[in-house]
């Protein structure tokens, strides 16, 4: 028991290392211009995630709950980056109706007693919180940083063998996030070869 509970220690450590390494690079590329994130999809990560922090402490998470938290206050940070350069993001009605449809799950935290439906909404938001980045990445590829979603989803492979408790409740989000942040990695280096290729039959 003692080395299994090490084990999650160094686990939740790991995560909290790849936290920094792949939130660091990516703020610096925003102060430096490089990268745009958008408003929406970061104000619904933040909220959501911190929320997401809260139910897994309720459900036994323990250790492997931190580095959400951590990743929280990180995210809210970058939110409001993202919101001092809104004027370079272009936010259509699809923008919005992402929006609406996640804030309109996260107060069902408030109106739930089970922790798993508010987890199932949430992760629901974060997920939608998606949508506004992959337009505008579809749009302008090079804006968006494909390294940093891909450590995302490594980042949270390391949070699931953290957990100290495995439930629905516990292993949705990071999972799904995970697997949602490797998917926009992918798509971003799909979406730039394509935008590449193009530029080169114009010429």
């Amino acid at each position: 028991m003692l080395d299994a509970n090490i084990y999650k220690e160094v686990f939740s450590a790991i995560a909290f290392v790849l936290t920094f390494a792949l939130f660091i690079p990516y703020i610096r590329s925003i102060h430096r211009g490089l990268t745009v994130p958008h408003v929406f999809s970061w104000l619904i990560w933040a909220f959501g995630t911190f929320i997401v922090f809260f139910a897994q402490l309720s459900d036994g998470a323990g250790v492997g709950a931190w580095p959400i938290g951590f990743s929280a206050c990180i995210t809210s940070y970058i939110a409001i980056l993202a919101y001092t350069k809104r004027e370079r993001t272009s936010i259509s009605t699809m923008d919005w109706t992402f929006f609406a449809l996640a804030l309109f799950a996260i107060p069902f935290w408030a109106a739930t007693a089970d922790p798993l439906w508010a987890v199932i909404l949430l992760t629901t938001a974060n997920l939608i919180g998606f949508g506004p980045t992959l337009r505008r990445a579809y749009a302008h590829p090079h804006q968006e940083h494909a390294g940093f979603f891909l450590f995302a989803g490594i980042r949270n492979t390391f949070v699931l063998l953290a957990l100290e408790h495995y439930s629905w409740t516990t292993v949705l989000f990071p999972a799904a996030l995970g697997v949602a942040s490797l998917f926009v990695a992918c798509f971003l280096m799909v979406r730039r070869a394509t935008v590449r290729i193009d530029a080169e039959i114009v010429r």
